[in-house]
């Protein structure tokens, strides 16, 4: 299982006016932890894009809000790599308070290998599966 940990700093301007986090700021912060994981793993947007000629836009997010986080909790954002046999690539996502590891929030996004003209990839590219043999995650269902 491929996993990345990033820590988050709140800050003070990501707040509303109840001193919490508002709650669009958990899709941003998934998508530092996909940034983080691209870097970690070297499948960052422009790896993908610039070496493979594939863009991979998100086509369905979802968030989960179990606790509210306040500003300048110690917070870290765990992201998953969750392997499937088709052409999208899946992140799990849990943000967690860093000393206690509480959950305030889980998540999941799907991406999709569209080419340089737009038309969306439906099986998965070869640079993909290869990328996936290196890390030793090759679906097997």
């Amino acid at each position: 299982m491929l996993k990345d940990t990033t820590e988050i700093r709140v800050r003070f301007n990501e707040i509303d006016s109840m001193g919490i986090l508002w709650h669009g700021h958990y899709i941003k912060y998934f998508e530092d932890g996909r940034e983080s994981f691209g870097r970690a793993y070297n499948l960052g947007y422009l790896d993908v894009y610039e070496d493979h000629g594939f863009t991979i836009p998100i086509v369905k997010v979802d968030c989960n809000y179990k606790k509210p986080v306040k500003y300048n909790d110690p917070v870290v954002l765990e992201t998953t790599f969750v392997d499937t046999p088709a052409a999208k690539i899946i992140f799990d996502y849990k943000l967690y308070h860093a000393d206690n590891q509480e959950v305030y929030a889980t998540g999941r996004s799907v991406q999709v290998f569209l080419n340089k003209q737009n038309q969306l990839q439906l099986t998965v590219p070869e640079f993909f599966q290869s990328w996936k043999a290196h890390w030793n995650v090759l679906s097997l269902k």
